[in-house]
Parts: C-alpha cells; structure tokens; sequence
C-alpha cells in the first residue's frame, strides 16, 4: 500500500490522486516561472526547479519530461488559459461595448494574477520548440481575431466610432497587457480601480462607446 508523502501537508495528501497531481504541476509551474523571470530561462536548471518546489529531481521529471516543457505550460497560463476563461464573455449576452467591458475586466484581472507568468513568456518565447510556439501562436491570434470580430459587431450597429477594427484590437490588447509593466498588488489603486479606469479609457474613449443614461 502507497504511503502518503510525509513532506506534504495533511490537507494535501487527502486530496484525490488526480487533484493531487494537478495541484503539483500548478506548483512547479508557478515556482518555475518566478526561478526563469529571476535568474532567467537559460540559467536555470532542472534541478533548481525540483530545489524550489521541494521535490526530488525524479519527481519532476514524473510531472514534465524537460525544462521546455515546463515554459510551455508557463506560456499556456497566459494564452490558453485566458482563451478558455475570458472569450466565453464576448459570447454572452448584451452589447458588443458590454461584452467587450467584460472581457477588459476579466482579461486584467487574470494578467495580474499570471503577471510573473505573462512576462516569462514574453521574453522567453524564443526558447520554445518550434511545434509549442505555434501553439501559443495560434492561441494568441484566436484572442485577437475574437476581440476584433466584438470591435466589428460593435462598429456597424454603431456603439464604436474607430475606423479600423484590426488596429483597435492590437491597440485594446497592447493596452491592457501594458499593466505589467507597473501595476503591483498593494499600491494606491487595486486591480479593480485599474479595471474601472480601463473600460473608461479603452472602452468608452479609444472605441467611442458612449454611457447608457
């Protein structure tokens, strides 16, 4: 009989094997992508990865054949992982500007939790196989093609003002994806004030939606 792993917590070791695992990789993945934004991909190694999880090196390789493979699942958090939470919104209903709002606020609010992982993956894109980049290639274009299609929809019913609904959309994500660079839980405003801002900013002055009274 499979005794439980003594360096996990109790509450852990209860969980059921496949939760388990999930949760196991979520840690690699976190601790790995802070170890690359840190030291940076190509100096670190398999064996600093397992270092800072708490694993032995055998076990990490149980979870991720290679240290590629490990940046590939970082890249996914930040393009399949939005792709699959935050499009399902511009399928809702209501209006292209308030579909679009959704997805302002769902889309800045998953960037600041996965915002270690979205600068990884902006640097270190180039370290992917060719075969992983089309992936997050093809995950990314999805992203842009559906927030332009909602740009469209948006300007002939006549809700959006811009005259190009393909760079509107390059210049909505570039935006939002811009927080990055400075926005830090615990400062003046909260990811919700920056939310707020946003729609206003991105929404209602660069689209030209106007308020309902």
């Amino acid at each position: 009989m499979t005794q439980p792993d003594s360096t996990q917590p109790a509450e852990v070791t209860a969980l059921p094997r496949q939760q388990r695992t999930r949760q196991r990789r979520d840690d690699i993945v976190a601790n790995a992508a802070n170890i690359f934004a840190r030291e940076g991909y190509s100096n670190v190694g398999m064996r600093d990865i397992a270092d800072a999880v708490g694993i032995k090196g055998a076990s990490l390789y149980h979870h991720f054949p290679s240290k590629e493979d490990i940046l590939f699942a970082i890249c996914l958090t930040v393009t399949q992982e939005p792709a699959e939470e935050n499009l399902p919104l511009l399928d809702a209903a209501g209006t292209p500007t308030e579909r679009l709002s959704s997805l302002v606020r769902a889309h800045l609010v998953h960037l600041n939790r996965r915002r270690v992982e979205y600068i990884v993956g902006l640097h270190e894109l180039a370290s992917l196989t060719p075969e992983h980049r089309t992936v997050i290639e093809d995950y990314r274009r999805q992203y842009q093609r559906r927030v332009r299609d909602v740009i469209t929809a948006g300007m002939r019913s006549g809700e959006f003002t811009v005259p190009d609904a393909r760079l509107a959309s390059f210049a909505l994500t570039d935006m939002l994806n811009g927080i990055s660079n400075w926005f830090h839980d615990g400062g003046e405003l909260s990811i919700e004030d920056v939310a707020d801002g946003y729609v206003e900013l991105a929404v209602h002055r660069i689209l030209g939606a106007t308020h309902d009274d």
